[in-house]
Formats: structure tokens, sequence, C-alpha cells
């Protein structure tokens, strides 16, 4: 097996990769997710492409009874992908009226997209055509190209389809070079940045193969010269779905990390949270489960759920203040201070303290009062509450009974001072 072999089958590998990957999202999530449809399309369509050109399948197929059926059966995907992006790109357009002031490129792409289905059909039943009637298919191939240079039957037949994947190329170029320029969030400018990349490469790879074909018909190419050009405008094509399988997956990538973080942020909140719930039962929409169980709630989106729980722990924090004197503050602060000398570790372990004292008094039956006084956070967003509450949460679990009942017994000495 040649390196140029076992890169086909590793970028065939990534693009069926990226295709399962987004396939859940694609066939079953929310709305936004469903109209990504075309794009996942755009992507399973090449992942049979590409496999359809390792050694091989396309040993086996151009050798069945229909010989060099790896091409005809590489041109139908690569043919029904390319649509498929297409349409992808006048979909994401959608929300811009019909009439008024439209972008330029969204006019554009809606020109597009009205021509796009009619010329893949024509497309699809052209190749067929010529490949059954003017490609000299006496002989099996191995490498299509070079092994039929000179041929202007296979020529004309592969010039079709180089203008259609050309155009197509050309089209996506220049919309992501837009959305590229456009972006504001930096891994989305990199993915998009990656993809025009690409799609750069598609035109040089399209327009160069048609040019060889056409001079290849008028001034026959030695068989080595053929092969040499072959196999070096492959590696390009390998290089051109590297970056557009791993450029589409970075927004995705990043949307999956968020979604891992938020996952983690619930695992790291679950004991407090539910420590909390279970004193104040009627409080959580239902009863607190498990930390497997709630995150397998597959109906309750990650972001959603830890929004909720940050509210709930905020909501019971604010009932617990009613059954502590403003003193526990000092007390908790006092505590912390004599567990660590780290500030940054102070704070939340001070507020975790603060908490296990406070629901450790209501569990001892003490009677609600007023409100006691507690330090409030000043985070800036979401983010920064989630965060801080996630490092409290983790104080909390380091705190034992007994050095929570100490911190009580300080409270009482302080009272009994005042």
């Amino acid at each position: 097996m040649t390196p140029l072999d076992l890169a086909g089958y590793l970028i065939a590998a990534l693009m069926t990769a990226v295709a399962l990957w987004r396939m859940p999202d694609a066939l079953w999530g929310d709305e936004e997710d469903k109209r990504r449809r075309a794009l996942w399309g755009c992507y399973a369509g090449f992942a049979v492409a590409l496999w359809t050109k390792t050694r091989i399948v396309r040993t086996g197929l151009n050798n069945s009874p229909v010989t060099d059926l790896s091409v005809l059966i590489k041109h139908y995907t690569a043919t029904i992908a390319i649509l498929a992006i297409l349409s992808y790109i006048v979909a994401i357009y959608g929300q811009y009226p019909d009439d008024g002031n439209v972008p330029r490129h969204v006019r554009f792409a809606r020109v597009i997209q009205q021509v796009a289905a009619k010329a893949s059909v024509a497309t699809l039943i052209l190749l067929t055509v010529l490949f059954f009637t003017v490609v000299d298919r006496s002989v099996p191939s191995d490498r299509f190209v070079s092994d039929h240079a000179g041929q202007w039957g296979a020529t004309l037949y592969m010039s079709v389809f180089y203008l259609y994947l050309g155009a197509a190329s050309a089209v996506c170029a220049y919309q992501w070079a837009l959305a590229t320029a456009d972006a504001e969030l930096r891994h989305l400018r990199v993915g998009l940045g990656m993809m025009t990349f690409a799609m750069f490469i598609g035109v040089g790879y399209t327009v160069s193969r048609t040019l060889f074909m056409w001079v290849s018909v008028a001034d026959q190419p030695s068989r080595a010269f053929a092969l040499t050009f072959d196999e070096i405008t492959e590696v390009a094509q390998l290089v051109l779905f590297a970056f557009f399988a791993v450029g589409a997956s970075i927004p995705a990538f990043q949307k999956g990390w968020r979604r891992a973080k938020l996952w983690r942020a619930q695992a790291e909140l679950h004991h407090l949270w539910r420590e909390l719930m279970t004193a104040f039962p009627d409080q959580p929409f239902e009863p607190p489960a498990s930390l497997l169980r709630e995150l397998t709630r597959f109906d309750t989106p990650a972001d959603l759920a830890v929004d909720r729980w940050t509210a709930d722990i905020a909501d019971a924090v604010e009932k617990l203040r009613h059954y502590v004197p403003d003193s526990l503050l000092t007390a908790a602060k006092k505590a912390a201070a004599a567990d660590t000398r780290d500030p940054a570790e102070a704070g939340p372990l001070a507020d975790a303290y603060w908490i296990k004292a406070a629901l450790t008094a209501k569990a001892d039956g003490t009677p609600a009062g007023k409100a006691a006084a507690i330090e409030p956070q000043h985070a800036t967003d979401q983010d920064d509450e989630v965060a801080w509450l996630v490092r409290v949460a983790a104080a909390y679990k380091t705190i034992t009974d007994d050095r929570t009942r100490h911190v009580l017994d300080v409270l009482k000495s302080m009272e009994k001072t005042a």
C-alpha cells in the first residue's frame, strides 16, 4: 500500500466520522439542527465518494460486471453532496425577506438555488449517458484520469463533472469568504477560513485537471507524466477534504466542548444542589435524582439545567438566611481563614461553610426569623456565577460535620459574648 492509498483511507475515515458525529443533531435535533440536514448530506455524500476512491473499493468496483463502476458511483455521490452543500448555503440566508434590502451575496445564493437542482439532475443524466456511450471501458482502470488521458470520450465525461464541481467550489469559496470576513467568533472564523481555503483548492483542482485532459487529447502525454500528474492532484484533493472536514467540525466541536463543560458543571454542582433541594423539597420542579439520572435527562438541555440549578441554589440560600443570625457570616469567614491561607480559596470556602452551617441549623429545628446578612457576589454574567458556584460546591464537599458543628459552636459563643 502506497502512502497515497493510506492517506485516502484516512481521509475517507475522517469524513465518515464527521458524518456520523453530525448525524444525530441533523436528523433528530431541534429546528435549528434540522436545517443542517443539508450540510450533513454533504458530509455523507463525500464520505461515500471518498470510500469509492480507496484502493480496495475502487479495484473491486472497477472489476465488477460494470467496468469502472467506482467512477460513476463516486461522481453520483459527489454531485448529490455538492447539491446538498449549495442548499445549505441558501438555507442559512432563509431569514431574509424576498423583497426589500437583500444583500448581494444572498441574492446570488438564491439564484444558485434556483439552478442548482436542475443543474444537478442534468449533470447526473449527462454523466450517465456519456459513461455508457463514449467512455472507453474496455479495460478496467485504476487511475481513471491518467489511464484515459488522451481519450476524447473520457475527457468529455470528466469535463462535464469538473464544470459542475468547479462552479460549485467557486460559489462555496465566494460565500464562505464573505462569511469568514463577517464572523465575530474566532472559532467560527477559523472554521470558515479552512473551508474557504478548501474550496479554493477545489477550484484549482478542477481547472488543472480539465486543462490536463484536453491538452492530452491534442498531445498524448507519457504514461509516467500522466500518472504523476494524477497523483499530485489527488494529494491536493485529499488536502482539500482534510481542511473541509476539520474546518466544518470546528464550530460544532466548540459547541460540543461547551456542552461538555456544562455537564462538568452539573457534576460539580449536583451534591450541593441536591442537599439544598432536599432541605426545600417544594422548590425544584421535580425531586432531585442521582447524578447519572440528571446527566441523562436528554429532554433538558445542559445549559438550561445549569441555569435552573444556579437559580435553585440562589433561591435556597435566600431561604436559609431566615434560619441563621448575621454573625454566621463572620464565623464562616473565620473558619475558612483557619483552613486556608489562599485568599482565592477562602471566599468559596467561607460561602460553603455558611451554607452547610445554615442547613445544619435548619435541620436542628431552628425557627425561621428575619433574613441574615450575607456578602453578595458580583458576577459579571451567568458564566461567572456558575464558575463561582462550582468552586463553592467543591469546597462544600470538603467540610466535615465536625467542622460545621464547630462553626455553630463558635457562633453561639459570639452571640453570648454579644
